[in-house]
């Protein structure tokens, strides 16, 4: 699985064009975009789509939540949780991947460190991206960076549930493919794609490696 997160690099027809260009490159990515540009993403592309982030709030009086209901009626697949740049309290990750599982929509939920991983592998996430915050958008990565904590994530990921991700300064088609043959599963990323000129080298290398 790759999953690439456009975060907020890219708004309104940027977006479309930078979808556009991943689709031809390395359409078997899934990608992660902002609430605002969702619906119209969900037109253009066939593409897993997945929200940056999702509230636990039900449909009412919720004024400000990105409500479960409304991701999926807008097309979303699922969405990611408490990525670095969106913390979340433990409980509201257990209540929203609760609630989001209820739906059918697939949750993939971000850890910083072996503590937070073992809170969330019992909540059987669809995946977990094990991303160190310290190396986000560094250029250096988790897979030859910190090569012993990313064995010990995928250790503890072993009798897991979940799809086993990392992320967090992946720049290259060598570093995705550091960490698969460590073990993972696939890999979330983010500026090497969304905040790149030429997104399409890194895409091509990735295409053939899943």
């Amino acid at each position: 699985m790759i999953l690439i997160n456009i975060k907020n690099y890219k708004i309104g027809s940027q977006v479309i064009d930078l979808v556009r260009t991943i689709d031809i490159y390395c359409n078997k990515a899934s990608i992660a975009v902002p609430a605002t540009e969702l619906k119209e993403i969900t037109k253009n592309t066939t593409l897993p789509i997945y929200l940056q982030h999702l509230d636990f709030h039900e449909q009412g009086r919720s004024t400000g939540f990105v409500i479960p209901e409304a991701a999926q009626v807008a097309g979303a697949q699922g969405t990611i949780l408490n990525h670095a740049e969106h913390p979340l309290p433990f409980k509201d990750i257990k209540t929203t991947t609760q609630r989001c599982q209820e739906l059918g929509l697939k949750v993939i939920i971000c850890v910083a460190s072996i503590a937070e991983l073992k809170k969330v592998i019992p909540l059987k996430p669809h995946a977990i991206a094990f991303e160190d915050p310290e190396l986000i958008g560094t250029g250096r990565a988790i897979s030859t960076t910190k090569p012993e904590l990313l064995k010990e994530f995928l250790k503890m990921m072993t009798h897991s549930y979940s799809i086993p991700l990392c992320g967090a300064g992946i720049t290259s088609g060598q570093d995705v493919a550091q960490a698969l043959v460590m073990g993972c599963k696939g890999v979330l990323v983010s500026s090497v794609v969304a905040n790149s000129q030429h997104p399409e080298k890194f895409l091509k290398e990735v295409s053939e490696l899943f």
